[in-house]
């Protein structure tokens, strides 16, 4: 619709509102004609009348109301849209969307070196499901998980993972062949593997244990095991011994240091990794967006740490 014609709506709005023309001229602060010129404008754009003109003054017509009805409704949720989206800027927010792994195993422990250097910025986290909607508008940044290449192209690619087979010490000592490294199809029947049957959007549950078995040529069958739907529960059930996880080394912290899992195996590149899209961008976004850079750089030594090995 033109411009002239939503500013002669809210006219119209405004003018429903009074006995007469010239009272709501009055009110307004423009003359009746000004006013009446708009409205018969409008009411010939739009091919019917809106106001029966009498010697008392004015009445709305019968498409007169219903108009009216709709349109107070349609300003009254613009004026709480932008009231909301000015407050929303005086509160120097960011709201960031991201899976729980990533947020409980890696973000968590850091925020609060944001929050040191930044107190007066709030970061709203939203880890809601196990994968990550960037389809909805309702975030400033995400950071989602996902296959190289992503399919988004507007995403930047923060970090590329590896995967790392990990499980408990007495695990491991009740398959001692593993420390061999032995890829033998008997042996590898006897293990439980632990799979995230999401690690992204419309992937097979089985994938991260099929492409690892592709890789190392080992003959498991990985569509037998226990299935999550986030990696961190993987990796907390083998640490509790029930099996073989794969970690992905962004979401390892002091787990192989401190002996809770360990590692036989090497790490291998995953082929996926972390990316960072950015729906809203203003200072406030950019701010946070640079520290989240600076602390992927330090987590990246530590990833080709893991594939050194």
């Amino acid at each position: 619709m033109k411009q002239t014609s939503i500013a002669a709506l809210y006219t119209f709005s405004q003018v429903a509102q009074y006995p007469s023309l010239s009272s709501a001229a009055k009110a307004m602060h423009l003359t009746t004609g000004a006013i009446s010129q708009q409205l018969i404008q409008l009411e010939q754009q739009l091919g019917f009348s809106l106001f029966e003109r009498h010697s008392r003054g004015v009445t709305l017509t019968e498409q007169g109301e219903i108009l009216l009805a709709v349109l107070q409704r349609s300003f009254q949720e613009i004026d709480a849209t932008l009231q909301s989206l000015s407050q929303r800027a005086l509160r120097k927010e960011v709201r960031l969307k991201l899976t729980p792994s990533f947020a409980y195993k890696w973000l968590v422990p850091r925020l609060e070196d944001f929050y040191r250097q930044h107190p007066d910025i709030q970061v709203q986290t939203f880890a809601e499901g196990a994968l990550v909607d960037s389809e909805r508008g309702d975030f400033d940044l995400a950071i989602d998980y996902g296959p190289i290449p992503y399919p988004r192209a507007s995403a930047e690619l923060l970090l590329e993972e590896a995967l790392l087979p990990v499980m408990s010490p007495s695990y491991l000592s009740h398959h001692s062949w593993i420390e061999q490294k032995e890829m033998n199809e008997e042996q590898w029947q006897s293990v439980v593997l632990l799979h995230d049957a999401m690690p992204w959007a419309k992937a097979p549950r089985d994938h991260e244990w099929l492409f690892w078995a592709t890789e190392m040529n080992a003959p498991l069958a990985s569509h037998k095991g226990h299935f999550f739907n986030r990696t961190d529960m993987a990796m907390s059930a083998a640490e509790a011994g029930v099996g073989i996880a794969l970690a992905r080394t962004a979401l390892l912290n002091q787990e192989l240091e401190l002996g809770r899992l360990v590692a036989p195996f090497p790490a291998i590149p995953a082929r996926a990794g972390y990316y960072l899209i950015i729906l809203n961008a203003n200072e406030h976004t950019e701010i946070f967006a640079q520290w989240l850079r600076s602390q992927i750089k330090q987590l990246q030594g530590q990833v080709h740490d893991y594939l050194e090995r």
